[in-house]
């Protein structure tokens, strides 16, 4: 009787073992598949061809708004200009009178050099090593999907957001986004979305740290003319347009050498200086066989890239520009293509608050810490992004992309995304997201976006 029990017990522990076992292959099984699904999805958004200046917007617009309805999301396409859609997708909050959180990031990729890509461009390959490359895989299509698949797992979680959160998938950033996100700031939609907080695109980081911005380097993009008496080639003097404009040049250059070794010093960090390129230099005669080889042209122009941050002291560096850089006295002037300011309207500095006056700011970083990620010290974005046009309404907007231990590929050949990258990133989203609708203000629920 007792081999008997012995008998019975070891079969049950056998029996329970197996069962176990079994499913647990299955649950591992229905991770693959799970991650699979997402992985996908990814794939087929990058494989649209957006790039600039022939981005297919109709179709990546199609997508995004199947993607919106398969999570019950409210969805509408807005052309604020003809043939370029902004898609807004909306998963309306219990209390919707709160300030709302903007997910917010652009369609449209920059072109591509197809023949030195290791994997074309637009065939999102995924390596045996897990990179996924594409066109976009950085910047930015990584974070429009990852804002949905965040939602997919927060909707699967039966999360009800207290906030009312909306995605925004704008046109025409890498040009400016003069027809997407500006107009769209400036729209009455956008009013009445009460708008509290934006989330907007980052950079990758090639350390274990997740990268924040909170502000923009502002763009000024300057043109400088020289003139002077033509002569022949073989002739030396003074004041001719080329000399004069190479003297410019050269005094560019040494300003721009002193910004670099602030940074090579480890002394301040890229978004914190002034940095000058030079990116065009217009002269001499054009003739049948190119140019005219023996004579001295009568102007001369040489274009460039400045980006100010906003803790430089931008009537400071205009004096520099009349008074050394293009003096008048050496028959030189400026002008500026577009000239960006360092503030808005009301005189303060386009930059978001990073410390604890900010609750989005700590919000944030608790959320990231939560979900396991490390924050850098906040930074400077060092170029232009269509958050500038949110913080021109007094609006915080932080600059985020969670990609770690990534090289920062985004505008480059071979642009990549590893996909445990991606997927972790989905997870830090959707920390930050569950913290920020959830957010009630420690009871203030009727707070108003100008409070928070």
């Amino acid at each position: 009787m007792e081999l008997w029990s012995c008998r019975n017990i070891m079969f049950v522990f056998l029996t329970v073992l197996i069962a176990a076992k079994g499913m647990k292959a299955l649950s591992e099984s229905e991770s693959e598949s799970e991650e699979s699904s997402i992985i996908s999805r990814f794939q087929q958004y990058l494989k649209i061809n957006t790039a600039q200046p022939s981005p297919r917007y109709k179709e990546a617009a199609e997508f995004l708004i199947s993607e919106g309805k398969g999570l019950s999301l409210e969805s509408q396409s807005i052309e604020f200009v003809e043939g370029k859609p902004l898609v807004l997708l909306k998963w309306e909050g219990t209390n919707p009178h709160l300030p709302s959180i903007l997910l917010y990031s652009h369609t449209d990729v920059v072109p591509s050099e197809h023949s030195k890509w290791a994997h074309h461009p637009f065939s999102a390959h995924l390596d045996s090593h897990g990179r996924i490359f594409a066109r976009g895989s950085q910047d930015m299509k990584c974070v429009g999907m990852q804002y949905l698949e965040a939602l997919r797992r927060l909707k699967a979680r039966n999360f009800h957001p207290r906030r009312s959160l909306y995605l925004a998938f704008a046109p025409d950033e890498e040009i400016g986004g003069h027809d997407g996100a500006e107009k769209f700031a400036q729209s009455e939609i956008f009013q009445r979305m009460n708008v509290g907080v934006v989330l907007d695109e980052g950079l990758a980081s090639p350390d274990a740290h997740y990268r924040a911005f909170y502000a923009e380097r502002s763009p000024w993009w300057m043109v400088i003319k020289a003139v002077g008496a033509p002569g022949h080639g073989s002739k030396l003097y003074d004041n001719s347009a080329m000399e004069n404009l190479l003297k410019s040049i050269e005094s560019i250059r040494r300003f721009r050498a002193s910004q670099l070794d602030l940074i090579k010093a480890g002394l301040k960090a890229e978004g914190d200086v002034v940095s000058v390129n030079m990116v065009f230099l217009k002269a001499g005669t054009p003739s049948p066989s190119g140019f005219v080889m023996n004579l001295q042209p009568s102007e001369a122009e040489a274009g460039f890239d400045i980006r100010v941050p906003p803790t430089a002291d931008p009537e400071s560096l205009e004096r520099r520009i009349a008074e050394e850089w293009a003096p008048s006295s050496r028959n030189m002037s400026f002008s500026f293509k577009q000239k960006a300011s360092t503030r808005n309207k009301s005189g303060n500095l386009l930059l978001t608050k990073t410390d604890s006056s900010n609750p989005w700011w700590n919000l944030f970083e608790n959320a990231v810490e939560m979900a396991g990620g490390k924050l850098g010290k906040p930074e400077v974005f060092p170029a232009a992004t269509d958050s500038r046009y949110f913080r021109e309404l007094g609006l915080p907007a932080i600059g985020f992309s969670p990609m770690a231990n990534t090289p920062v590929l985004l505008h480059d050949h071979n642009e990549f995304l590893h996909k445990d990258e991606y997927l972790k990133g989905i997870e830090i989203y959707e920390s930050i997201i569950k913290a920020y609708a959830s957010f009630n203000d420690h009871g203030r629920d009727g707070a108003s976006k100008d409070e928070l």
